[in-house]
């Protein structure tokens, strides 16, 4: 009898083989991948926000209230100095420059543009009275004296009350010592009519000017020895009109 072979047999085997072979690749590629780490895409945890407290909050707005007082005070405190530095500065360039900015303010005042059609004082319509507060007076001290203008006409005119226009003389013997109208005075107009009077103080300080061709700094001006001296008053701008002498001493 011939022996028939069981193909099916082998090939049943050979086929499970296989397919535990299959099988045996599937289940370690799976759980390769599944061991590979990242690959999850589970979210990451949140940060959890820290919770300030009400007295944090108070503790921290105190603290910015204080920076932003010191730091006005500190803004304050430059711009004082700085005030400070250029005032300084500014006394300092006075001092530096006055003999300019002196000579400069004493000047010669302008004439005065005449612009009415009043007519000007003069031995027709105006007198000058003077007289003196004492009859003597120390070398170096000050005579004051006391200046009038009187209107004796009719009509009205105008005349110039300052000291360069109602001039003070000094004289001694017949030497002239001091002039009223020496240094310019800013003009002073006036409008008179009948029975009009103008007064003013004047005062000399007990020194000589006379001689000066400008004018200078007071203080440099000579001061007078003891002696017997002269005082009248008279208007420039009409010689002829002058006042009673007043004589007096200088001890």
């Amino acid at each position: 009898m011939a022996v028939q072979r069981n193909n099916s047999g082998m090939r049943n085997a050979r086929g499970s083989k296989a397919g535990a072979g299959r099988a045996g690749k599937s289940v370690r590629g799976g759980s390769g991948r599944s061991a590979m780490p990242g690959r999850s895409g589970a979210p990451a945890p949140k940060k959890r926000r820290r919770k300030i407290s009400r007295k944090q909050q108070a503790i921290y707005r105190r603290r910015r209230i204080v920076v932003g007082v010191v730091l006005l005070l500190v803004l304050a405190l430059i711009g004082f100095c700085g005030y400070s530095l250029g005032r300084g500065i500014s006394a300092i360039n006075t001092a530096i420059h006055h003999d300019e900015v002196y000579a400069i303010s004493r000047e010669s005042v302008p004439t005065p543009k005449k612009t009415s059609s009043v007519k000007d004082c003069s031995t027709k319509n105006l007198s000058l009275q003077l007289s003196s507060k004492s009859q003597s007076m120390p070398v170096g001290g000050t005579m004051e004296f006391t200046a009038t203008l009187v209107h004796e006409g009719t009509g009205s005119c105008l005349v110039d009350g300052s000291d360069s226009s109602r001039i003070l003389t000094i004289t001694s013997g017949n030497e002239t010592i001091y002039k009223s109208d020496v240094c310019p005075a800013d003009s002073r107009l006036l409008l008179m009519a009948k029975g009009d009077k103008d007064s003013q103080q004047m005062k000399w300080n007990g020194n000589a000017n006379a001689t000066l061709t400008e004018c200078t700094d007071e203080s440099d001006w000579p001061t007078v020895n003891a002696g017997t001296y002269v005082a009248q008053l008279s208007l420039k701008d009409d010689p002829k009109v002058k006042s009673e002498k007043v004589v007096f001493t200088v001890q």
